[in-house]
């Protein structure tokens, strides 16, 4: 999906140790740093843009200052600002587009980046692969005491994109895993790599007690 707005050079960065943003993706944020609450009202009043990152290594090493990041994220544009009484922030984002840190930037409170924007998704993912992904997703989450239809959960058919983007965004996997995904390079490659995925976390839990109904 080729994205409309004009997208910046320099974006501010948010990172955090357990948070991966795909495209298309909702993310409702808690906003309470004192840098961060800077990040957010610089941000309404300019593009509306910030961008998601993924902590690198030990979480809590050095987080008051500029602990490592992986290099590839996503940003997302704020379609919900509400602040609170005492400053704080609840916000939502909307995944925009995937970006690579170029370098970063120093200036400002919180941490900024020149980024390289990433072409958007592409490809189609084959119909055995996504069934492949459906079957797993069903039997991942009937490990976890949930019937659900992978289809039903994104709203019907949707296309492949949103599909794959919102099981890599919503299933509880570990986020080094979906940091690997959003670094696919296609469309398939991610599809693929979440296959890989839901199988190893398969052979890692078994089948047991899982529901005939689910199999």
């Amino acid at each position: 999906m080729n994205c409309p707005m004009k997208l910046p050079e320099i974006i501010p960065l948010f990172p955090l140790a357990n948070v991966v943003l795909f495209p298309r993706m909702a993310l409702p944020l808690h906003v309470f740093e004192p840098r961060y609450r800077a990040m957010v009202r610089d941000a309404a009043r300019g593009a509306h843009l910030i961008g998601m990152a993924l902590l690198r290594g030990e979480r809590q090493q050095d987080y008051e200052g500029c602990p490592p990041i992986f290099g590839t994220g996503t940003v997302g544009e704020m379609i919900r600002v509400a602040e609170l009484p005492d400053g704080r922030f609840d916000i939502v984002l909307r995944g925009v587009r995937e970006y690579i840190v170029v370098e970063e930037r120093t200036g400002q409170p919180y941490r900024e980046a020149v980024v390289r924007w990433r072409e958007p998704a592409a490809g189609v993912v084959l119909p055995g692969v996504r069934q492949r992904a459906t079957d797993l997703v069903r039997r991942y989450l009937a490990r976890r005491g949930r019937e659900a239809d992978p289809e039903a959960l994104v709203r019907g058919r949707l296309d492949d994109e949103t599909f794959i983007n919102f099981l890599a965004q919503h299933l509880d996997l570990p986020p080094i895993a979906k940091q690997a995904l959003l670094e696919a390079g296609s469309l398939p490659e991610r599809a693929t790599r979440l296959v890989e995925v839901l199988e190893f976390e398969e052979l890692r839990f078994g089948s047991v007690g899982v529901p005939e109904r689910a199999q």
